[in-house]
């Protein structure tokens, strides 16, 4: 057969392609060869040329740039054989698979975020030019973190089928160090002022690793940003960088920044002067302000004034109102005129307020909590007290909101709430061990939003050592529309004192109580309850704190026999909670004043008030690092008076102390006064009688080693909340570490010491005042606590700096359910 092959020259960018042109000529037959992938029919879609057409050099060049432009080929000749048209193509590629090698610096997921925005993923085909430009964007980012000898390839593996592998290898090598940073053309203040307040730095001490010595074109930016703020705040108004020069050295690895600014003079406030449409409150606004005359120009200031007047405004429904500062300058006296333009623009109103992520819990759960109203204007105000309402409600972890318009209404926005859940239920379980207490084990169930109503139902069955129980308790927060909160619990359990390092007794109690709540604003509650309570003691050990308690009550014919105390109680608790989390938050307080006090006729006649409170500050803007302030103090007594004695706490109800919730690096129990025991002396030398009874005032007496509790309590301490180390950031909300000092101390005020002074101590036993509030120990360690899918776990490490003798220590603690 004889060719003629077609000669014509076309060339698209950097792809060649191989073309004979010949005279026109009649279509009679069109073929497509080298066609793997690629239907033939798709192919011919594609061509503009049919059977029977005319062709010429200019619709042979029409088809091969419709060939190209389908994205299918990468290679493309046109041959003649008669009047047969024949294309041989040659596919691009698929992509197989992509791997990343050698990438420290940059994850796996941003880079393929990246691939996939130039159509490079797996299944697609390959556009070998568009690797090129990838590779030279990849090693720019490389160099604006100052890693100036980074290369970036990309090797291709070919599969059968027309597949590849796609593999992109990475030298990052080290960022350039900076050697030195100079700042030219500054006369008020020296290079050491201006360097100190910014990131970058050089010439750092071996020991400071938070040093930022490696030169990065971004955090350069910043800090040329926090110069020129730097001088703003203080009245240089003209101050201007008028260029910046970073030199690398030879071998790349280090840069040199030198910064050329202009100061300037100060400049000092002469007038300021409102201007626009204050929506009415043009007092309110000018009041507000801070802008004063006569001071030096603050930039800082100007901005903060921009941002209150826009937050004001915001409150009333002018949700986009736009302020801006224009300064007329005076160069002859060295003076600026302050014009605040303030346009409030249309005061917005709320459309419909929606909610996501709440997959669980019912969206009337959420509405109930809302303080931005549907058809009224929207609050900024309103609207964030809302989110942070949420946000304290213990099953969600993050809460986040915006305001999107109403397409074709200026004045109308949604408001969509987004939110992400958290276990609402929680497997609790504990786990310590302790010289005196050893293995100890609890568990429970605990559900905080019950079936997705926001209902709080739990059921406690505690089993360790010294101690077995059960508490079912129910929560109605919203018993009202108006939020009144509903709330009981039945309960019973069984207490050996003996194995909780205590003075032995046991105590089985059971009992029931139900209470009500009352909002008495958006941060304030009140709560009101009663209860009834029946308590039996057995196997006590009587000591001398509870000698005349103990003689009112036991039956002269069995001493041994059990003691039983019915009591019914009232019970108030006050609080005010602006926490911004209900789990591990990071700003604002949470403080709570609780009484009790049986009432008369009951068995046992005494009060109980209770202080607990905490504070949160954060210290950087991100909340990442907090600082936290706890107190906590109580003090319980009787009262009225019983065979003519006076009414005294219980012991079963005194305070305690040791223990993760109270003084950590502390056994359980271990801090407080401890049991005096008083024993009969004999004088010796009587001949068959063992010695004669010495009188009460020459009895000895022992103290144990067991504590008994107080009627008083108070412990301090401050946490440092930091970052979690090698700990991605997205469980910042589940995981937090903290290190924290404890203080505290548990005393009796009724304890007279001078009722045992004159006794004598038996050996290596050692009398205290247990009623000196002064006697306080002192913990500090670090704490983990984690979010985890079976509930909150705590894990203490503490040290003891300050004890007395008795206190028993631990090092580590393990405990999960534990109550943030």
């Amino acid at each position: 057969m004889i060719r003629r092959k077609l000669a014509l020259a076309v060339l698209l960018g950097s792809i060649g392609c191989n073309a004979q042109a010949a005279n026109d000529f009649v279509v009679e037959d069109i073929q497509v060869k080298g066609l793997q992938r690629v239907a033939l029919g798709a192919a011919l879609t594609h061509i503009p040329v049919s059977v029977g057409d005319q062709l010429s050099d200019f619709r042979i060049s029409q088809s091969i740039k419709s060939l190209y432009k389908s994205g299918h080929f990468y290679n493309i000749e046109v041959f003649r054989d008669g009047n047969r048209l024949i294309f041989k193509v040659k596919e691009r590629e698929t992509i197989s698979s992509i791997t990343f090698e050698g990438n420290d610096d940059i994850k796996d997921e941003q880079l393929q975020e990246s691939l996939d925005g130039s159509n490079i993923r797996v299944g697609e085909t390959l556009d070998r030019s568009v690797l090129t430009g990838i590779e030279s964007g990849l090693e720019d980012f490389y160099h604006s973190v100052g890693k100036y000898n980074a290369n970036v390839s990309t090797k291709i593996t070919h599969l059968p089928r027309n597949r590849i592998n796609l593999e992109f290898e990475f030298e990052e090598g080290d960022a350039a160090a900076i050697e030195q940073i100079n700042v030219v053309g500054n006369e008020v203040f020296t290079n050491e002022q201006l360097l100190e307040r910014i990131e970058l730095t050089y010439d750092s001490p071996w020991w400071d690793f938070m040093a930022q010595d490696r030169y990065q074109k971004q955090t350069l930016q910043g800090d040329m940003e926090t110069i020129e703020s730097y001088y703003l705040d203080r009245g240089y108004l003209r101050f201007a960088i008028d260029s910046t020069q970073v030199s690398m050295t030879p071998n790349k690895e280090g840069v040199y920044i030198t910064m050329n600014v202009t100061e300037g003079e100060q400049y000092t406030v002469s007038e300021v002067e409102f201007v626009g449409d204050m929506a009415g409150y043009d007092k309110t606004i000018e009041a507000i302000s801070p802008l004063r005359i006569n001071e030096l120009y603050n930039g800082a200031e100007v901005t903060y004034t921009e941002d209150l007047i826009s937050k004001f405004l915001g409150r009333f429904g002018y949700a986009y109102p736009e302020v801006r500062t224009m300064p007329e300058i005076n160069d002859d006296d060295k003076t600026v005129k302050l014009i605040v333009s303030v346009d409030p623009g249309k005061r917005v109103y709320v459309n419909r307020i929606s909610f996501t992520g709440n997959d669980v819990t019912s969206e009337q759960v959420l509405r109930r909590e809302m303080r931005q109203m549907e058809g009224a204007w929207l609050s900024n105000n309103w609207v964030e007290a809302s989110k942070m309402r949420v946000q304290r409600l213990p099953y969600f972890e993050t809460v986040e909101f915006e305001t999107t318009q109403v397409p074709g209404e200026e004045d109308l926005v949604d408001v969509d709430f987004t939110v992400k859940e958290q276990p609402s239920g929680s497997f609790t379980a504990g786990v310590g061990y302790g010289s005196y207490s050893g293995l100890s084990l609890n568990a429970g169930v605990q559900q905080n939003n019950f079936l997705g109503t926001g209902n709080r139902l739990a059921l406690q069955l505690n089993t360790m050592k010294y101690s077995q129980s059960i508490n079912l308790s129910y929560t109605n927060p919203y018993f009202t529309i108006d939020a009144i909160s509903l709330g009981g619990n039945i309960f019973y359990s069984e207490f050996d004192a003996g194995q909780a390092n205590l003075v032995n007794y046991n105590n089985t109690t059971y009992g029931v109580g139900v209470n009500f709540g009352f909002p008495i604003n958006e941060y304030v509650r009140l709560n009101l309850g009663v209860g009834y309570k029946s308590s039996d003691i057995s196997n006590l050990q009587t000591y001398e704190q509870i000698k005349d308690f103990y003689e009112v009550y036991q039956d002269p014919n069995n001493p041994d026999a059990k003691l039983n105390f019915e009591t019914f109680d009232i019970n108030a608790t006050l609080s005010r909670v602006t926490l911004n989390r209900g789990t591990f938050p990071t700003a604002g307080s949470s403080q709570v004043l609780n009484g009790k006090i049986t009432t008369p006729g009951s068995d046992v006649q005494y009060f109980k008030l209770k202080y607990n409170s905490k504070y949160y500050f954060p210290i950087s803007r991100d909340h990442r690092w907090t600082f936290l302030a706890r107190f906590e103090a109580g003090y319980g007594n009787g009262y009225s008076t019983i065979e003519g004695n006076d009414q005294l706490l219980p012991f079963w109800e005194n305070y305690r102390a040791g223990g993760s919730d109270t003084l950590r690096g502390f056994e359980n129990n271990t801090v407080g006064p401890r049991a005096i025991y008083r024993f009969p002396t004999q004088a010796p030398g009587v001949p068959g009688e063992g010695g004669e009874v010495l009188p009460p005032s020459q009895d000895a007496i022992d103290v144990s080693d067991r504590s008994v509790g107080g009627n008083a309590i108070a412990i301090a301490g401050v946490e440092l909340i930091v970052p979690t180390p090698f700990l991605d950031e997205g469980y910042t909300n589940s995981v937090r570490t903290s290190f924290f000092v404890d203080a505290g101390n548990v005393w009796d005020t009724e304890f007279q010491l001078e009722d045992y002074e004159s006794l004598e101590p038996k050996e290596f036993a050692k009398l205290e005042d247990f009623s000196d509030p002064g006697r306080i120990r002192v913990s500090t360690g670090l704490s983990i606590q984690w979010l985890s899918p079976m509930g909150p776990m705590v894990f203490n490490f503490a040290k003891r700096l300050e004890s007395e003798q008795g206190d028993d220590t631990e090092f580590f603690s393990f405990n999960i359910g534990k109550t943030f």
